[in-house]
């Protein structure tokens, strides 16, 4: 098979280019001219898998199917895994699809194209501790679906237990692990709702840090913010202490041990390693090495979102952040279309940071946007904080549903939370 636009990856960046193009191109062309390759047959948006692992967000209604997506949007779709790219061949190689009991479905498959775009996204830096196999990754959707179903297991024992107390760990206080702590902490309330006194019990969360402050790579003002309402919430923060070990039941600390009856990895950004072995420049991340106008180091192929290393300003790169993925996407949908045209565009990409916003739980949130009325910045919390956190997710979904689809699915999940409850049991 042959496209002249691949993207492969279906994440937030991914899919919103392949939206674009295929609407751009109109139902004649679309189809036979872009396809979407990703290893999921649903699309989940990144930012929310804290929910899902917490249970206060369900998969099954949250996920969009591609299949469907491709249809509304005039693009063509196919599940696989890249594993090989002959850059000078112009070709993709997809792995094997097999069923659950190790059985080939579908072979593997080669592609070719005149343009490619990587969009492979990043998962998590583990930084050789040893013993990570003993912890919760939440690097996609079964990862959280595993912690979740884990997360039942656990607290249905710790409702009959003696000590009447599950204890969980967070590695990393970014925004996954402030954000995972305390939609935790939200379920959790949710479920004593529905047992006895006899069966209610405690749930401990450690939240550890190596810098000397959580949500380090935000505003000083918005990391005191969240710090105050993690307190608030009884969750157990250390800052300044290594992770050097991870055993069963504890974590080794430069602190001392933490026992935890679960653990959760959330610390560090680092891409694929199989990233390092297609054959393109890499970064000690695994990043593929892109110029200002999002190009690797071969011909026609593009690299963007988590698993691309864009020169930003001071010699730093742009953040590993959905509105940096969702701005390559708009700017490479514009250089494509103009190629596709035979014309060319000239205009480097520029990011522009506007802000980031944490969800706190409990309808509460804090956040800085940059830039915004008469070049000002302003500091957000609370309610209003929260509104605009949940409106990026509507953003994400208008770009790649359009407004009245997007509304119907707000309003339909809203009363579908309504009468089944916001915590999924099962």
């Amino acid at each position: 098979m042959h496209f002249d636009i691949v993207i492969v990856g279906g994440g937030a960046g991914g899919l919103e280019l392949a939206a674009r193009l295929g609407r751009q191109l109109g139902r004649a062309q679309g189809r036979e001219r872009v396809l979407l390759v990703d290893k999921f047959p649903f699309h989940i948006w990144k930012p929310t898998l804290h929910e899902v692992a917490a249970g206060t967000l369900d998969a099954h209604q949250e996920g969009l199917s591609y299949t469907v997506l491709a249809r509304r949007n005039h693009f063509s779709f196919t599940m696989g895994e890249l594993c090989a790219l002959d850059a000078q061949r112009k070709t993709i190689t997809l792995e094997a699809i097999r069923g659950t009991g190790g059985e080939e479905i579908v072979p593997s498959r080669t592609l070719s194209f005149q343009r490619l775009v990587l969009a492979l996204g990043s998962g998590s830096n583990a930084f050789g501790t040893p013993g990570i196999a003993h912890a919760y990754l939440l690097e996609n959707v079964r990862d959280a679906q595993r912690f979740h179903a884990d997360w039942l297991s656990a607290s249905a024992r710790a409702s009959f237990s003696s000590e009447h107390s599950l204890s969980i760990a967070i590695v990393g206080a970014g925004a996954t692990g402030v954000e995972l702590s305390a939609e935790l902490l939200e379920a959790h309330a949710v479920l004593l709702e529905s047992l006895g006194s006899a069966q209610r019990f405690r749930l401990d969360i450690t939240l550890v840090e190596g810098g000397d402050r959580i949500l380090g790579g935000l505003p000083p003002r918005i990391s005191e913010q969240a710090m105050v309402a993690l307190q608030r919430k009884q969750v157990r923060v250390l800052t300044g202490t290594r992770v050097q070990e991870l055993r069963k039941g504890v974590l080794l600390t430069s602190a001392g041990e933490i026992g935890a009856d679960m653990i959760v990895w959330a610390a560090g950004i680092k891409a694929a390693d199989a990233n390092a072995r297609l054959g393109l420049e890499t970064n000690r991340l695994n990043q593929f090495a892109v110029d200002a106008h999002l190009r690797t180091s071969a011909p026609d192929i593009y690299a963007m979102g988590d698993c691309a290393a864009c020169p930003w300003e001071d010699g730093k790169t742009v953040p590993a952040r959905a509105q940096a993925a969702h701005q390559q996407a708009t700017y490479l949908a514009q250089v494509l279309s103009a190629l596709l045209r035979e014309r060319a565009m000239t205009a480097p990409f520029a990011y522009q940071d506007l802000g980031s916003l944490v969800s706190l739980g409990d309808n509460k949130g804090v956040g800085n946007l940059m830039g915004g009325l008469a070049g000002r910045n302003f500091f957000v919390e609370g309610l209003i904080a929260k509104w605009m956190y949940m409106s990026l997710h509507l953003m994400h979904h208008r770009a790649i549903l359009g407004t009245g689809k997007t509304v119907l699915l707000a309003v339909a999940r809203l009363l579908q939370q309504r009468v089944s409850g916001r915590l999924k049991l099962h």
